[in-house]
């Protein structure tokens, strides 16, 4: 009598596939990234709901100012409008269980790699749980979770940046911890990435995406007086252009380097920032805009809105096309 399957016998069907050869969308779906500026296809928001419409104080929620959600629900809907016209498909994330207020800023919940997501945990106790309704959505979406944060770590997406497919920057200060760095940065380890810590800023901004926004493989936008001078050591010496845009109100209140980018010199950006958008078109930058100014009254901008599911590989030959 031959061994049944169940113990190794005939049956028994070795899995053949790699993780990497299932993100194909059979078992798990097309995701991840290892670029900021590839062409983007995929994005994941959430539905801004009754969460919005609190009693307490805007501060108590982290937010400058109650956002007028009828308001917010228009704008929700215009971004995603805006984003399936320029090619970008959008998931809409509506939790079963009623959220916190700041889960509509998605790109602080998660994190993409090659081979699939990091999922964060908050560190304000603000924003305590959301990191579970994240996983539930990716889930959702078919995408990986390689990994969470435990302990006292503590990590924010909007920290994490892809430098370029060899090289990830993150933020370490009030959102980012060392402890989750060091977790990070052995996972990145695993996929043949390095992991460049940044320290960052003790007040004026959040996240290292405040800091620093890269729009083509060579050029970035940045604010200048909160960039670490380790970090514009590594940009001069990869060869990386800066566009340094001065501390106007276009940048602190209307969320111009809040942008995302659609494609290389390609990226969509807020709606009343002329002079900011004139400084990326002079550099050959195709823009585009739309309204979010609800969100910055919430205390965040396009960027932030806008969890980043799949973008292409970029192709290195024609990247400068």
């Amino acid at each position: 009598m031959s061994n049944p399957a169940t113990y190794g016998g005939p049956g028994w069907q070795p899995r053949v596939l790699s993780h990497d050869d299932e993100l194909d969308g059979g078992i798990w779906a097309r995701c991840g990234i290892d670029t900021e500026i590839a062409p983007l296809r995929r994005v994941l928001m959430s539905w801004p709901g009754d969460e919005l419409d609190f009693a307490e104080e805007p501060d108590a929620w982290l937010m400058l100012r109650k956002p007028d959600l009828t308001r917010l629900q228009h704008q929700c809907r215009a971004v995603v409008d805006t984003y399936e016209r320029l090619g970008v498909k959008v998931r809409l994330a509506r939790p079963k269980r009623r959220c916190r207020p700041n889960h509509i800023f998605q790109r602080d919940l998660f994190w993409m790699t090659p081979e699939g997501a990091v999922v964060a945990r908050p560190a304000a106790e603000q924003r305590a749980g959301e990191e579970r309704q994240a996983a539930e959505s990716l889930a959702r979406l078919g995408v990986p979770i390689l990994m969470s944060f435990r302990g006292r770590e503590t990590f924010e997406g909007a920290d994490a940046l892809w430098l370029n497919p060899q090289t990830v920057l993150v933020g370490v200060g009030l959102r980012t911890n060392d402890a989750a760095f060091d977790r990070l940065a052995d996972l990145l380890d695993d996929l043949d990435v390095a992991a460049v810590k940044v320290p960052m800023p003790t007040q004026g901004v959040q996240h290292l995406l405040g800091v620093i926004n890269p729009i083509d493989r060579d050029l970035v936008a940045i604010r200048s007086g909160y960039l670490h001078p380790s970090l514009l050591d590594r940009l001069e010496e990869s060869g990386i252009d800066t566009i340094d845009l001065p501390e106007h109100e276009e940048i602190t209140e209307r969320g111009s380097m809040n942008f995302v980018a659609l494609g290389p010199r390609r990226i969509l950006m807020p709606t009343d920032c002329p002079l900011t958008r004139a400084r990326y078109e002079a550099a050959l930058v195709e823009v585009h805009q739309v309204d979010v100014s609800e969100y910055l009254a919430a205390a965040g901008g396009l960027g932030c809105l806008s969890g980043i599911v799949t973008r292409d590989l970029l192709d290195p030959e024609t990247v400068d096309e």
